[in-house]
């Protein structure tokens, strides 16, 4: 992508109704009519989520409507569009908000259009610990301790902080600040000896010591360019503002200082390193912080062509 500045920001989870209240609610709709509500909740649901898409691609101010509806979680104030209402996607009322049926067929509309998967509260009681830490990076904190408490149950307290501590160096930026912090503030003192014991991992230990302040475990300075780019890479994984992740490298620095902060990038080897300097090419307001950038990148290529 070579503009962050549409990313959609992670959104917060939803919370949906099983199947059957789904299905239900397709076969009450108004324009179920339309089609034949046979076949069991999942082939209804199905059916119906095909029909949505169809109807909506054919106005795309509805498919619009919908979307905002749905980002912004708030009532809205007005007339709404029968289409919406018929298709069982909004209700009807003042002011008028999603259905259930309207979040569902939304979240998969924008999985489709953004690669988006927006979690559904409850959805992650059965997955590992990677999966875990991806889904709750847009939680809010209330619902993240929701979520984590729904995954813990029937698991040993033990087990499950060691399983999240051997992924934390395989997961992304975001997911790896997440279980970081989770592993500090959620599991009592067998979280914290557990990042304690992972201080010393090379790269890894270095972003929890920057995570959490702790100043006795310095970067070496080939982990200096890692740690960086993995900060910046959280901010821009959750689809922060450019600024945020350009001032998460400049920590307030003169341009100078910045562009030979910059050209130091290149020599880390974190797969988001190319994605955080495009971000101060398209984005960095100093020409010579731009042109350290577009030098770092071209020296990044290279030297992935010789690791290659």
């Amino acid at each position: 992508m070579s503009s962050y500045d549409d990313t959609l920001p992670l959104q917060p989870p939803i919370r949906l109704p099983g199947k059957a209240t789904l299905a239900a609610a397709v076969r009450a709709a108004p324009l179920a009519e339309e089609l034949k509500p046979e076949g069991d909740d999942a082939e209804v649901l199905a059916l119906w989520a095909e029909h949505c898409r169809q109807r909506l691609a054919e106005d795309e101010g509805l498919l619009l409507e919908l979307v905002r509806l749905f980002l912004s979680r708030e009532p809205l104030r007005g007339e709404t569009s029968g289409t919406l209402t018929g298709l069982g996607l909004v209700r009807q009322a003042e002011p008028y908000t999603l259905s259930w049926l309207g979040l569902w067929v939304a979240r998969q509309i924008i999985a489709e259009t953004t690669g988006q998967d927006i979690p559904v509260m409850g959805s992650l009681a059965d997955a590992d610990a990677a999966t875990l830490l991806h889904g709750l990076r847009s939680y809010p904190e209330s619902e993240r301790g929701e979520e984590l408490a729904g995954w813990l149950k029937g698991r040993d307290e033990q087990a499950a902080v060691d399983e999240i501590a051997s992924v934390l160096a395989g997961v992304s930026p975001l997911s790896r600040a997440v279980g970081v912090e989770l592993l500090s503030t959620a599991f009592g003192e067998e979280g914290r000896q557990s990042l304690a014991r992972l201080l010393e991992e090379p790269k890894l230990g270095a972003v929890i010591a920057a995570r959490l302040g702790r100043e006795e475990r310095q970067p070496s300075p080939e982990e200096i360019a890692w740690v960086l780019v993995d900060m910046a890479a959280a901010l821009l994984e959750f689809g922060g503002e450019t600024g945020e992740v350009i001032e998460s490298i400049a920590m307030g620095m003169k341009a100078e200082e910045q562009a030979g902060t910059i050209a130091i990038l290149a020599f880390g080897d974190h797969p988001w390193t190319g994605q955080v300097l495009r971000v101060f090419i398209e984005h960095h307001p100093d020409e010579r912080v731009v042109a350290a950038a577009r030098k770092a990148l071209r020296r990044l290529r290279g030297l992935a062509d010789l690791r290659g």
